[in-house]
Parts: structure tokens; sequence; C-alpha cells
């Protein structure tokens, strides 16, 4: 069993084992690679209606797993209202391409879960790099969310997830997946192949390519 990380910035990940998240403009396929690709919130001012164009496009590629990362930030230089406009254009695109959205998510839990509600999507939404406490978490996950842990997480909020909705990542960190998995099976006392089975199945859910 490998060692699946769900989103990164490293391209030198290991093939197979690693969705490597890409800037639409920085976007290059290697083989045996798989990616995701979206339009981030801090950079949501600059969207036009060619780059959405463009993302169309490219999502649809095989190695597009997900769309992402999108989101809401509160801290982006972009308005809310522009953030939000785009991250809804982004998860029906999802929902077209039938591939999950990866979200990145700054203060903007109950803007997220409006917009679920409204939207009322079929494909997956993950919050990558989650860092909240145990009551965030329950909240998300109450509300049909995943949530991927990285190198820095709050232990009661790990502990708060279950095992059917959690996901591991090692974002921009330089520490390896493999270390992440090892703080995420000391802290829920589980042995590591039962961790690897627990993400694996998971994985195998969302993305079966990656399996």
């Amino acid at each position: 069993m490998n060692y699946f990380d769900i989103h990164t910035h490293h391209n030198s990940s290991a093939q197979g084992s690693a969705i490597v998240n890409s800037y639409l403009e920085d976007f290059v396929v290697s083989e045996g690679k798989f990616y995701s690709i979206g339009i981030h919130p801090w950079r949501a001012h600059l969207a036009s209606e060619e780059t959405m164009q463009m993302l169309t496009k490219c999502v649809t590629l095989p190695q597009v797993l997900a769309i992402g990362e999108v989101g809401i930030d509160k801290h982006s230089e972009a308005s809310l209202s522009i953030q939000t406009e785009l991250f809804i254009q982004q998860a029906d695109l999802a929902e077209a391409v039938k591939k999950p959205l990866v979200i990145h998510a700054v203060k903007a839990m109950d803007e997220l879960l409006a917009i679920k509600r409204q939207i009322n999507p079929k494909q997956p939404w993950i919050i990558h790099g989650f860092r909240g406490n145990a009551n965030v978490a329950a909240t998300y996950v109450k509300h049909g969310f995943y949530l991927s842990i990285g190198e820095k997480f709050q232990p009661k909020a790990l502990l708060t997830i279950p095992n059917n909705r959690l996901l591991l990542e090692t974002d921009e960190s330089q520490c390896s997946i493999e270390d992440v998995y090892k703080q995420v099976a000391y802290y829920k006392k589980m042995p590591m192949e039962q961790l690897l089975q627990t993400i694996g199945t998971n994985i195998n859910q969302l993305f079966p390519s990656l399996i």
C-alpha cells in the first residue's frame, strides 16, 4: 500500500501516489502524474472569461483528477463577491466534469456551507490543509465535506474526523507524506497498516485512477 498525498505543490512527488496542484499558467502534464487545477481565491480578481475557458479545457484531461484549489479566503485581495462568483463557477464545473472539488478556506465556513446548500453538489467537496478546531471539523463533516490534514493540525480536531472522511497531504510543506502519516497514526493511536488501508479506501472512492 502506498502513502497517498491528495494535495501537493511539489511536482517531484512519486508518480501515481500524489495529486500535484498546479496553477493554470504553469500547467504542464507529465506522464504518470496526476493533477488538480483551479483558480485560487488569491487570484480571483485576475480571472477572466478566457481564464475560465482555459480551465474548462484543462479539467477534461484524464490526468486531472480534481478541480482546485478553489475557495474563499477572507485575507485575499479579491472581494468576497468576486471570490464567491468564481467559486460557484468552478463548483459548477466540477459537477459538469464529475470530479471532486479541492477547497482552500480561510474564515469562510459559513459562506461555504451556504453555497453548498444552494448548489447541492453531487461531487465530493474536500477542505484541504484543514487546521481548524474540533467544532469546525464536526460542522464540516456534518455537512458532507472531506477534510485533508497536512503537517500542521489540531489533534482534537483530527480525532473528530471520521475515518471515512479523512485524507492526508503535504501541500507546500517540505515534510514528507510519510511523516504526515506517522503524525496522524500517532494521534489516532492507529497502526500504520490500518491508516494506510483507511486512506487508501477513501482515495479509491474519490480518485479511482490513483489506485
